[in-house]
């Protein structure tokens, strides 16, 4: 808000600072002052100060910035003359007002002022205004505007004789403040028509009886002023209105409309409904200085709810002051501090009970007294000290520490983590194949954002798979992890666990496989096995799953998670053009079994030999079955057998499938010969063949 040094000037006893010296003391104990410049032809310096949100209903005002440096520069604060008001006989009908909700308007006050004169502000008002940034217009209009950037109540003034009635003698006119019904339609003082949305207060009149005029709309209340009710050259009476609006309802209208005025802002922060009175007060005592004149023939003042606003009394205990700001604290200076911020302080042992002004809202605790007091006094005189507890690192977090080692192994193997919402949605039932029973396990959320996050989710699968769908088309292959947490119920419990998955596109089961030994490997865990996959609803949906191509993960006989490729009814369903591996993984499991004591095999010196076999066997056959077998056949001198190929199609017969290993021989004493290792390749191949299923393929 732009404010004027020589307007702020006349709110405080004794000379201020100067110009930059004044910045320099609100930066440092108030708010930020983002721009100060002299104003152009005059005499004076602007100041554009940035006001707190919880300073805005007390400082958006010229003498509420000026309380705030009187209290900074320990200088008096004189405040403008107000005038009692009095109400005068006069010839004007009554006017009633009706409010709609008390929660809406917590108060509507308002002075109907009888024989007004139209004319010129006189130069001194102009120019305060055309300081700030607002054009002088008439008396009128530039006395609502003073008075708002003045005390932060924003006024508006009716033309009495635009205000539709009176239906009778002795009711007079009406005006009724209430919510707008979607669509209707609003023209404003700068000629824009708003079309407003449901909920936005407005203030209708009402017509004569049998006019045949429906209700008119005469005010965007709290925005902006209505067209037909504008002050004009030849407006005899006004009604001058000072109301306190709820913040909240002005805050959406004016977001929902796109537009805005400086009352508009001041109301959407909040004031304190005691100030409408005080603003009419000043108002009435400039009538007669500006050459408004007229007198007061009606008092309108609607405040049901006044022991609402009571003011606020807070017990602040020196000790505790003392002890949050770091610095001895006597009560006299506590006390002068307080005072200086509008505060009634009365003394007790040890303690200072406060009386907090209605307008500073944001006083509710002894903590935000201590606060006021900290910055006045200056946070920079505050003696910097080291904490005198003493500091100790932080135990190791072994799981930080595994989870760290794991993201390194995958991103060392091309993958990028991805992070993504832990919900589901209604959507997503249909494509990942949830049934019924899968349905009920999963956690709904009460009130969800949106039906795309109705349910907390139960794997990371479904997010990941939706990462490939929406950037299958840029890439070739896509290798996505995620570590995070799934949620389910299982035997009336809430079970929340903390897993990872990996996907690669465009991947197979081999390939994911060798992933998943990567990181056991990493993590010191050399006995994991592969066995057939039989999923539970509890740990992974079985329908995500390829059943021919995925595989439960084994350690010690401690289930830790599942891999494979993703079923084809998923890959239609999400039109994914590739196959798709996956990894799925329990890290609260694997980070039990993680060991940081590694194993380390001296290689030999001598050469490896390398011989490779082809076997056709049955096709429910498992891998691990064929080479244990090899295993055993050729003994310590078989140093390693890899899987190399697999294949099932044409050319074999039904039910078969060849599976092609290379077996490396190797000894640590000698090297082998070619004759040695031909013997130990047809023991291997003797072994094999004694299953009349198998059959070494020559």
């Amino acid at each position: 808000m732009l404010f004027s040094y020589n307007w702020l000037q006349e709110y405080i006893k004794g000379k201020l600072p100067a110009p930059a010296k004044l910045a320099e003391l609100l930066n440092m104990h108030a708010f930020e002052v983002e721009a100060l410049r002299q104003a152009q032809g005059k005499k004076d310096w602007i100041l554009d100060i940035a006001v707190l949100p919880n300073r805005a209903h007390d400082c958006l005002s010229h003498t509420g910035m000026a309380r705030e440096i009187a209290a900074i520069c320990k200088l008096k604060l004189q405040l403008p003359k107000t005038k009692q008001i009095k109400v005068q006989k006069g010839g004007l009908a009554p006017l009633k007002v009706r409010v709609q909700s008390t929660e809406l308007v917590p108060r509507y006050t308002a002075l109907l002022i009888e024989g007004v004169t139209i004319g010129k502000s006189p130069t001194w008002i102009a120019e305060r205004l055309e300081a700030v940034g607002v054009n002088s217009i008439n008396n009128v209009v530039d006395l609502t505007n003073f008075i708002m950037l003045e005390t932060g109540q924003p006024l508006h003034a009716f033309d009495y004789e635009q205000i539709e009635g009176p239906f009778d003698s002795a009711q007079g006119k009406l005006m009724n403040v209430r919510e707008a019904k979607e669509g209707e339609k609003l023209e404003t003082l700068d000629n824009q028509i708003f079309s407003l949305p449901r909920g936005a207060l407005v203030i209708e009149d009402a017509p004569s009886t049998g006019s045949g005029q429906a209700k008119r709309l005469i005010d965007l209340a709290g925005i902006k002023g209505g067209k037909v009710s504008a002050i004009s050259s030849g407006t005899k009476h006004i009604l001058l209105q000072a109301a306190n609006f709820n913040a909240a309802t002005i805050y959406r209208t004016k977001s929902q409309l796109k537009y805005t005025t400086q009352a508009a802002d001041i109301y959407a922060h909040q004031i304190d409904p005691n100030l409408t009175m005080e603003a009419l007060e000043r108002a009435y005592a400039l009538c007669a200085e500006l050459g408004i004149g007229g007198k007061i023939v009606q008092v309108v003042d609607l405040y049901p709810k006044s022991a609402s606003w009571r003011t606020k009394r807070i017990a602040l205990d020196m000790q505790f002051a003392s002890s949050i700001l770091g610095i001895p604290l006597s009560q006299k200076e506590a006390k002068r501090i307080l005072e200086s911020l509008d505060c009634q302080v009365a003394l007790t042992k040890n303690r200072l009970q406060v009386t907090c002004p209605t307008r500073r809202l944001d006083l509710t605790m002894q903590e935000d007294l201590v606060e006021e007091i900290g910055r006045i006094v200056g946070y920079e005189t505050i003696p910097a000290a080291f904490p005198i507890a003493p500091i100790t690192p932080p135990s190791k977090n072994i799981e930080l520490l595994w989870l760290s080692k794991i993201r390194n192994a995958l991103k060392g193997l091309g993958f990028t983590e991805v992070y993504n919402h832990s919900f589901i949605g209604d959507k997503d039932f249909s494509p990942f194949a949830y049934s019924a029973t899968d349905k009920e396990k999963l956690v709904e959320v009460e009130n969800p954002l949106s039906s795309e996050f109705s349910h907390l989710r139960d794997s990371l699968l479904e997010n990941l798979l939706k990462n490939v769908r929406d950037n299958q088309k840029k890439t070739e292959t896509i290798r996505i992890f995620e570590v995070g947490n799934t949620f389910r119920r299982h035997k009336g419990k809430f079970v929340e666990s903390n897993m990872l998955s990996a996907l690669i596109y465009n991947g197979s089961f081999y390939e994911v496989k060798g992933v998943c030994d990567f990181i056991l490997n990493g993590l010191g865990i050399s006995s994991a096995w592969y066995d057939e996959y039989q999923a539970t609803s509890e740990e992974s949906r079985a329908t995500i799953w390829h059943k021919g191509k995925s595989a439960e993960i084994k350690v010690d006989g401690e289930k830790i998670g599942f891999l494979g490729e993703i079923s084809s009814r998923v890959n239609t369903a999400l039109k994914l053009s590739k196959p798709v591996g996956a990894l799925h993984l329990n890290l609260q499991k694997l980070i039990l079994l993680a060991s940081e004591e590694i194993s380390y095999q001296v290689p030999s010196r001598f050469p490896a030999s390398t011989r490779d076999i082809a076997i056709l066997v049955p096709f429910q056959t498992k891998v691990a079955e064929v080479m244990n077998a090899m295993n055993g056949a050729g003994g310590p001198l078989v140093r390693d057998i890899d899987l190399f190929d697999m294949y099932e199609g044409e050319h074999l017969a039904q039910g078969k499938k060849n599976l092609a290993f290379h077996i490396i021989y190797e000894s640590s004493d000698r090297t082998l010969t070619s004759k040695e290792v031909d013997t130990l390749h047809n023991q291997i191949i003797k072994a094999v063949e004694e299953n009349p299923e198998w059959e070494v393929r020559k």
